[in-house]
């Protein structure tokens, strides 16, 4: 039998005896712990190696994962800044919006308080509303409704108010007009001497206004005759040519129209018959027909002012452009034209008048008279002032520089653009404006019904 003999080195000291086994013993062979014994280098992976590599790969994924939760989580947070900067950015404009709209109606707040309306009656009984500024003096005023009407000579007119204790005012071109004060009124406040020296067709027409309404007030008393005169010279200028197809037969065209404070068939009657007379007439030329015969009435341009006289007698103190008047029951009993008065002046209810002295005084002469209230007595004194000034001068008094020291007395004077002399001495250079009569207007209804009853008949 064949031996398989395993040699052992000798230089290795710690191998032992050298084992004899027989082929007999192959089978028996511990295959698998020989291979298991056998190290094979990079060809061979561990089980603990294995794991380590499935441990990074699951950190890896993880901490993959939770870089993708903070990116998620960031891209949310900005996403959510920016829709908070976007709200922020809408409310801010909304606010600024706001305020915008605020400061805008503060401001138009702020023009209307600066600027409002003020309320004209005119001659003709229309009402106008002109601008009035918080600062606007009288003249600024007074200026706007001219130019509203297209007024040149407007030295003439003047506006009026009623104060508190129900006196009757002229509007101070110099003084701030006062928002709170009452509705204003176009009025004449010097009458001219002579109407025909007027320039223009307007201003005649305004002064014609205004003298009729001092005939129906009773201010301009008249005779029965110049009632039906002047009368007919209105219905001349407000109706035009007498027409039996457009007026009828009879005078009830005149039935609308007021000629005196108190009129009977019998005026009508007669402004119906000289009506008739004056065909061919344009308005222009009845105005001045009217004004000629009314200038030539005893209370032509006269303002009439109630008082008492030493005595405690009612009388009437009237202003014109001759001088101040005295009447006593209707009467005139006393007349002090402008050359005559050295002076005038008031105190507290009392108006003086100083006289000079006369051809048989050796000295001047002071008489006073009793007012209802100071206010009274101080208005009496301002028109008195102002018609000498517009009717006497030749031309407004220049604005006196203010005193370094304060004065107790009134400084009133006149403070219109020209006098009387200057007015017709001026020449307008421009056509004759257009304007309407609005007493025409309000005839247009009792025309038609006139007109339709002539048909009907």
């Amino acid at each position: 039998m064949t031996e398989f003999v395993q040699p052992v080195s000798q230089s290795v000291s710690h191998v032992g005896i050298l084992q004899v086994g027989s082929m007999n013993d192959v089978d028996s062979f511990d295959v698998d712990r020989f291979s298991g014994s056998l190290q094979y280098g990079d060809h061979h992976i561990p089980q603990s190696g294995i794991e380590d590599n499935t441990k990074k790969k699951d950190r890896k994924k993880l901490k993959k994962k939770e870089e993708e939760n903070v990116k998620r989580t960031q891209r949310q947070r900005e996403k959510e800044e920016k829709k908070v900067r976007k709200q922020e950015e809408k409310e801010r404009k909304k606010s600024k919006t706001e305020q915008q709209s605020l400061s805008s109606k503060r401001i138009i707040n702020t023009q209307l308080i600066n600027k409002s309306k003020s309320r004209i009656i005119m001659l003709d009984d229309t009402e106008e509303y002109v601008d009035l500024g918080k600062d606007d003096t009288g003249k600024i005023l007074y200026t706007r409704v001219c130019d509203l009407m297209r007024l040149e000579e407007k030295d003439y007119f003047g506006l009026t108010y009623i104060d508190n204790e129900n006196n009757r005012c002229w509007l101070d071109n110099d003084k701030r007009v006062r928002s709170l004060d009452p509705i204003f009124y176009f009025q004449v406040k010097f009458y001219p001497p002579e109407p025909a020296l007027l320039q223009e067709d307007i201003t005649r027409y305004q002064l014609c206004l205004q003298l009729r309404q001092d005939i129906l007030s009773g201010k301009l008393p008249c005779s029965f005759v110049t009632y039906a005169l002047l009368g007919s010279y209105t219905a001349q200028a407000e109706l035009g040519d007498y027409s039996e197809l457009d007026h009828g037969t009879t005078y009830d065209y005149l039935k609308e129209l007021q000629f005196a404070p108190q009129q009977d068939e019998e005026l009508l009657k007669r402004i119906h018959e000289q009506h008739k007379r004056h065909k061919g007439q344009p308005p222009n030329a009845a105005d001045l027909h009217f004004l000629e015969n009314a200038k030539k009435l005893a209370m032509y341009g006269v303002d009439i002012h109630p008082a008492q006289d030493s005595e405690n007698v009612n009388i009437n103190i009237g202003v014109s452009a001759n001088g101040i008047l005295i009447y006593r029951d209707k009467l005139r009993i006393n007349r002090f034209a402008w050359p005559k008065i050295l002076k005038i002046s008031y105190k507290r209810k009392y108006f003086f008048i100083k006289l000079r002295p006369s051809d048989f005084d050796r000295y001047e002469s002071t008489i006073g008279f009793k007012l209802p209230t100071y206010r009274a007595a101080k208005s009496l004194w301002k028109i008195a002032v102002e018609h000498h000034a517009f009717f006497r001068l030749r031309r407004p008094e220049e604005i006196r520089k203010r005193p370094i020291l304060p004065r107790f007395n009134s400084t009133f004077r006149y403070t219109g653009t020209y006098t009387y002399h200057q007015t017709r001495q001026l020449l307008l250079d421009r056509p004759n404006p257009d304007f309407e009569r609005s007493l025409s207007k309000r005839m247009t209804r009792s025309l038609d019904v006139c007109k339709y009853n002539l048909v009907k008949n």
